[in-house]
């Protein structure tokens, strides 16, 4: 296999570690994974999941389904929501404060820890696909046509951002309150210094649609997309490194990746269709396709609350509980 080209000098150290992610022997997330699927008590196809701890969680999804455990997903609760738009995608701020999004410009948000939901008025009706909180005040949502909608005050009312798209974007992430990134097709990511309100594009040389895109700090992050595709940057999204992984003999085509979740800085997780796990422990220099055969469903939503405990959602009602060590 070639060495990556290096353009430029600034390139140099980013194209390095290209060379050594490239070649370094998959062997260091070798430790045991276990899978167990748990009792969701919906056929509802969960389009996101979302743990503050290893007991507290929610998951969302069609048919406005939104689900409640407080003892880690060995019970789950339907809680009302009051629609049955689809949702999807959620977060909690807190123990107590979460919100949730779907079609038709649809907000929801809880302040009894998912208990009851009531809505909220956005001012869009355009689908909602992500939404990110670092504290119960400040928060983003993105969606069709280039929508970023941020609060400043818990949703009681939204601001339009400028994204400078009409691309949809299907993902947001923030590491502080100034510094964020989302994410969507057409190999589209955005990057924010100072808070969303200026945007600007970021070149990662790829038509890909970005399904989902996580920051470990300011300057380390991933995005993941359809037919297999996986960037790193190293710089803040000033370069992005194509990691895509190869189709294997078995491989007929490249699989969609629809969510990257890295729960410190070294201990990273991917899933996506067809019950696809990859999982890195050194910060994502070799990334291990995890043998299971606990579903084929795919897997449309991932959360770490810590490196040990895990838990995938998706088709069919399907709640993945993954153990690692």
């Amino acid at each position: 296999m070639p060495l990556p080209a290096c353009p430029s000098f600034p390139a140099l150290a980013a194209c390095i570690i290209s060379a050594l992610l490239v070649f370094r022997p998959a062997a260091s997330a070798a430790e045991p994974v276990k899978t167990v699927l748990q009792k969701s008590g919906t056929d509802s196809t969960l389009m996101a999941i979302h743990f503050r701890d290893a007991k507290l969680g929610w998951a969302v999804g069609t048919g406005g389904t939104i689900l409640r455990t407080v003892d880690g997903g060995k019970r789950w609760k339907a809680a009302g929501s009051g629609t049955k738009t689809q949702l999807a995608s959620l977060y909690f701020a807190d123990p107590s404060h979460g919100w949730a999004v779907g079609a038709n410009g649809t907000i929801l948000h809880s302040s009894n820890g998912g208990e009851t939901w009531t809505p909220q008025d956005g001012g869009t009706q355009s689908a909602l696909y992500g939404v990110f909180f670092l504290t119960p005040a400040q928060g983003w949502i993105v969606g069709a046509a280039g929508t970023i909608l941020q609060t400043d005050d818990g949703g009681r009312h939204w601001q339009d951002q400028v994204s400078g798209t009409n691309a949809t974007l299907y993902a947001v992430h923030f590491v502080d309150p100034e510094h964020g990134k989302a994410a969507g097709a057409l190999g589209t990511i955005l990057s924010t210094e100072n808070g969303g309100r200026t945007w600007t594009v970021q070149d990662a040389q790829s038509s890909a649609t970005f399904f989902d895109i996580f920051f470990t700090d300011p300057q380390n992050g991933w995005a993941v997309g359809n037919a297999g595709a996986m960037f790193q940057t190293l710089t803040g999204g000033a370069q992005w490194i194509d990691r895509t992984l190869p189709c294997g003999g078995s491989c007929s085509r490249l699989t969609d990746l629809l969510r990257v979740r890295f729960s410190d800085a070294r201990s990273g997780w991917v899933v996506g269709e067809r019950g696809t796990i990859f999982r890195t422990t050194d910060s994502g220099f070799t990334w291990v396709q995890q043998d299971h055969a606990a579903t084929k469903a795919s897997l449309f939503g991932l959360t770490f609350p810590d490196p040990g405990h895990g838990w995938a959602s998706g088709e069919r009602g399907t709640v993945l509980q993954i153990t690692a060590q």
